[in-house]
C-alpha cells in the first residue's frame, strides 16, 4: 500500500500506481523479468563470493607461511642447526619452526594406516587439535590426524609406536586447509628423529601473508645472494594474490553474464510502458487538455517503470538471498556466511541496477506522452 499523506502530495504516484494495476498480467511480466535479472546479477556475484571464501578456507593458515628447504646449491641434504641460527637472526617478528619428517606405518587391533611423521617441538605453531591439545614445547607424547584415530579406532591417550618407541596421544588434528591435518600423519616431539642429522623443513609462521611475503624477501637476500641457491624460500602469499586476482575476474564476468538478462528486462519494461502509453494515448489527452502539466505526466510515466523496477528487485533480492543462503550452505558449510557485506552488496547491487534500469527504460514513452499534443491525443 502506498501511504494516504504521501498520495496526497504528490497525485502522479496514485496515478501511476492505478495504471499498473489496471494492467495486472502485463504489469506482473515485466516485474518478472526484472526478477530474473536481479536473480541472475546478485546469484551469480554471491556465488564467485562462496567459491573465493571457500578457496580461501581450502588455502588456510599458508598465506601466512614461508617454508624453507635445502637449495639446490646446499652442500648438505636438509637444513642446518647454523642455518636454522641464522634463519632467527633474520626473523625476529614470526615464529621458526624446524621440522624432521619421516613415514612409518601404525598398528592396531582394527588394522594398520601409512602415516607421514612430523617431529617438532612448536606443535601449535602448525596444528590445531580438536580433541586434546597440541601444546607449544611438544616434548612427550604424540598428535595424530583424526583421521588416522577413526581408521584405527584410536582415542586420546592411546599408545603409538614409531621406531620402537611408545608414544601416548594427546591430541587429535581435525582435518583442514592449513597446514597439517590433512590425510594420514603423526606428530611426535623431535627428538624421536634424533637418528636424522638435519632437519627437512622449516616453518616460519608471520603474522599475515605481507609479513610472509617481506620474510621470504629477506631470507632470499640473507642466503641466495647472487646465482647460487643455498636454501630454498617459498611464501604462499603470492599464490594467494593470484588466485584472488582470479575469482574477481571470474566474478566480473559472471556479473557481466548476468546483466544480460536485466538489459532484456528493461527492453521489456520499454516495450511494456511504451504500448501502456499508446492505449492510454486519448487518456493522457484528456489530463492534458484540463490542465495537467506536461511534467505531471512524465512523472507519472517515469513512476510507474519505477515501480516496475522496485518490485521486480525487492522479489529479486529475497529470493537470490535464498539462493545465496544454498551456495553457501553446499560451498561453504555455512549458510549465515551470505549475511556478510561481501555478498550483501550484489543484492543491494542488484535492487539499485533494476530501479536505475526500469527509469531509464520509461523515459522515452514518458516523453513522448508528454510531448505528445492534447488535440493530436485525444483524435486517438
Amino acid at each position: 500500500m502506498i501511504p494516504g499523506d504521501l498520495l496526497t502530495r504528490f497525485p502522479s504516484v496514485l496515478m501511476a500506481w492505478r495504471n499498473l494495476g489496471r494492467n495486472r498480467m502485463r504489469t506482473a511480466l515485466a516485474a518478472l523479468g526484472i526478477l530474473i535479472g536481479v536473480v541472475a546479477i546478485a546469484s551469480l556475484g554471491i556465488a564467485g563470493v562462496a567459491i573465493q571464501t571457500q578457496a580461501n578456507a581450502d588455502l588456510g593458515s599458508l598465506t601466512n607461511q614461508v617454508t624453507v628447504s635445502s637449495g639446490q646449491d646446499s652442500p648438505t641434504d636438509g637444513v642446518t642447526d647454523d642455518q636454522v641460527t641464522r634463519i632467527e637472526r633474520v626473523v625476529t617478528d614470526a615464529r621458526v619452526v624446524p621440522q624432521k619428517t619421516n613415514t612409518t606405518t601404525i598398528e592396531s587391533r582394527e588394522g594398520e594406516a601409512f602415516v607421514a611423521v612430523t617431529g617438532l617441538t612448536a606443535a601449535d605453531a602448525l596444528y590445531n587439535a580438536s580433541v586434546g591439545e597440541a601444546p607449544s614445547r611438544l616434548q612427550s607424547g604424540a598428535l595424530v590426524s583424526a583421521e588416522t584415530a577413526r581408521e584405527l579406532g584410536l582415542e586420546l591417550g592411546d599408545p603409538v609406536e614409531y621406531e620402537g618407541r611408545l608414544y601416548r596421544i594427546r591430541g587429535l588434528i581435525e582435518a583442514e586447509g592449513g597446514f597439517g591435518g590433512g590425510g594420514n600423519e603423526l606428530v611426535i616431539p623431535i627428538s624421536g628423529l634424533s637418528d636424522q642429522q638435519h632437519y627437512d623443513t622449516v616453518t616460519i609462521v608471520a603474522a599475515d601473508g605481507e609479513a610472509a611475503s617481506g620474510i621470504a624477501d629477506r631470507l632470499e637476500a640473507e642466503f641466495n645472494d647472487g646465482e647460487d641457491e643455498e636454501l630454498s624460500v617459498t611464501s604462499f602469499a603470492s599464490a594467494q594474490e593470484n588466485i584472488d586476482s582470479f575469482l574477481n575476474t571470474l566474478n566480473l564476468a559472471l556479473l557481466g553474464i548476468g546483466s544480460i538478462s536485466l538489459v532484456v528486462a528493461s527492453v521489456a519494461i520499454l516495450n511494456v510502458m511504451l504500448m501502456s502509453t499508446i492505449e492510454r494515448r486519448g487518456e493522457i489527452g484528456v489530463l492534458r487538455a484540463v490542465g495537467i502539466r506536461r511534467g505531471e505526466v512524465l512523472r507519472m510515466i517515469l513512476t510507474e517503470a519505477a515501480f516496475i523496477g522496485v518490485i521486480g528487485g525487492l522479489l529479486g533480492a529475497i529470493v537470490s538471498l535464498g539462493v545465496g543462503l544454498v551456495l553457501f550452505d553446499v560451498v561453504a558449510g555455512d549458510p549465515l556466511l551470505v549475511l556478510r557485506w561481501d555478498s550483501v552488496r550484489y543484492l543491494v547491487a542488484g535492487f539499485a541496477f533494476a530501479v536505475v534500469a526500469s527509469v531509464l527504460s520509461g523515459l522515452y514513452p514518458a516523453w513522448k506522452a508528454a510531448t505528445d499534443r492534447p488535440v493530436e491525443a485525444l483524435r486517438g
